[in-house]
């Protein structure tokens, strides 16, 4: 079994609670990165933009386009 196999054994564990703190969790340390290298913030906002509309494609797609 590979890592990717075991990891997603691990994350089926988890129920909505387990998975919007995780979230929460990410979205802190994202906010400490940004405190601590406070050059990111000098970054267009619209690079944030992209970025999250990157991150959003696949899992609108999973959400919506499977059958």
């Amino acid at each position: 079994m590979g890592y990717l196999n075991w990891m997603d054994e691990r994350v089926r564990r988890l129920g909505i609670w387990e998975m919007k703190l995780a979230q929460a969790a990410a979205m802190c340390i994202a906010l400490v990165v940004a405190k601590l290298v406070p050059q990111i913030m000098a970054i267009s906002v619209w690079w944030f933009v992209l970025v999250a509309a990157l991150c959003a494609i696949r899992p609108i797609y999973v959400f919506y386009g499977r059958a």
